[in-house]
């Protein structure tokens, strides 16, 4: 019988012919991926439990990519706590400081999570490797029962499909797409339920957007608490993915016949470029709405803008020009693979001419302001994945969300500026 490609993954990892939304399976993951927010909590309860190893060590991933540097005594003591876990677990796929990057993305760049690929991981934003056509499915608190167990019940959720046509207009990017889908799902536009449903997407509109652009789409939709999002792997991804492949793959697609709980058509031609106004990830609003407003701090990065060909953009927009003598602007790679490049093709050199500060590769601010936080009445604008009260420091700063170009334009201006008018520096 005919079935979606999230729910052909679950059910193959689940060991069954078929799964329908609303049924429970019981998944065995290729890999289980844990952030430092998680790991030496996890050791402390399973501990308790008297669970003493691990399901499977070699399928286990642990990542430092929220403290990456250490700005209390507690975050040193917890470092010091996941570097023990490691050492009792035996571990070995331990990516600490300086040696991996943002766990949402080295494992796709690094061929550990490939195209078909069904992974637990803790954190919501898990879902970025549906951008390579694999499906994660966030745990939780319920990480203990999958490292102690390797599975936990999944409910099977219902998908619906989106169809992308037209192309995006120069200054307006996939994470603009991603905001503004956000906004007119929990505003009632589309009439449909969202909440734990898979977004799957579909269109000419695809051959046109490429791994880092996926990404960005997958993180900003994530926010308004889909279940998952998946986008069918193209040509060029699964070329990518044979190159730095770990272990065999086959890509999954969706049946021609498949059952959606909805469907929708966008046309990528209208949209215009966006800013999620302060409060709430699902804010958003056409550029016009914000522009002019004063931007004291910006922060390109995270697990949504945090790649290569973001920083490309970047660097596209700041070389020749220079943050506002009142704005800082922090650039945070993705991962260390990309900071390397960042040294290798100039794109370093242009940041700091510039004179924005590059901060090691990981969250960065979005870790609840641990690194270059907001003081009190400042207002941002950045890539971060949300921007409710306190997420980057004081509770009474705003944070506005944009694309990356909308953050390094409005950098160098010193205020909310339309990319647009940045045009001959966008391509």
């Amino acid at each position: 019988m005919a079935m979606t490609a999230t729910e052909k993954i679950l059910a193959r990892a689940s060991g069954k012919n078929l799964v329908r939304p609303g049924d429970t399976a019981y998944p065995d993951p290729e890999l289980v991926i844990v952030h430092d927010g998680y790991v030496a909590a996890s050791k402390s309860q399973l501990d308790e439990l008297g669970i003493p190893v691990l399901f499977d060590r070699k399928r286990v991933v642990f990542v430092t990519d929220h403290a990456v540097v250490y700005t209390t005594p507690q975050l040193a003591e917890r470092g010091a706590a996941i570097r023990k876990a490691v050492q009792e677990w035996r571990v070995e796929n331990f990516f600490d400081v300086g040696q991996g990057g943002h766990g949402h993305i080295f494992p796709m760049e690094m061929g550990m999570v490939l195209p078909g690929s069904f992974l637990f991981a803790n954190d919501m934003h898990c879902t970025n490797n549906g951008a390579i056509g694999a499906v994660a499915m966030r745990t939780g608190t319920e990480i203990i029962c999958v490292l102690a167990t390797g599975t936990m019940w999944v409910e099977v959720p219902s998908t619906i499909q989106i169809t992308l046509t037209g192309r995006l207009q120069p200054g307006v990017f996939a994470r603009d797409l991603g905001y503004r889908l956000a906004r007119n799902f929990t505003n009632g536009t589309y009439g449909v339920d969202w909440d734990y449903r898979v977004l799957e997407f579909a269109g000419d509109a695809l051959d046109h957007m490429n791994l880092a652009s996926r990404v960005a789409v997958c993180n900003t939709v994530t926010e308004i608490g889909v279940a998952n999002v998946f986008f069918p792997p193209s040509e060029e991804i699964i070329r990518d993915a044979q190159q730095r492949a770990q272990r065999p793959f086959t890509a999954v697609y969706s049946d021609p016949d498949a059952h959606y709980e909805a469907e929708l058509a966008i046309d990528l031609d209208r949209l215009n470029p966006q800013v999620v106004l302060p409060g709430a990830p699902d804010q958003a609003t056409d550029i016009g709405t914000a522009a002019g407003q004063r931007v004291d701090h910006a922060f390109i990065g995270s697990c949504g803008s945090g790649m290569y060909d973001d920083l490309v953009t970047t660097a596209r927009i700041l070389k020749g020009n220079k943050v506002a003598s009142r704005t800082r602007l922090f650039i945070v790679p993705g991962t260390t693979a990309t900071a390397a490049r960042m040294v290798e093709d100039g794109l370093m050199r242009v940041f700091q001419e510039a004179g924005a500060v590059v901060l090691p590769a990981g969250c960065g601010p979005c870790s609840r302001g641990t690194m270059a936080p907001l003081a009190s009445g400042e207002v941002s604008i950045s890539t971060g994945a949300t921007n409710v009260a306190g997420r980057m420091g004081a509770k009474d700063a705003e944070i506005y969300l944009a694309s990356p170009a909308t953050v390094a334009c409005s950098a160098v201006a010193g205020k909310i500026t339309d990319p647009r008018e940045f045009a001959t520096c966008l391509y």
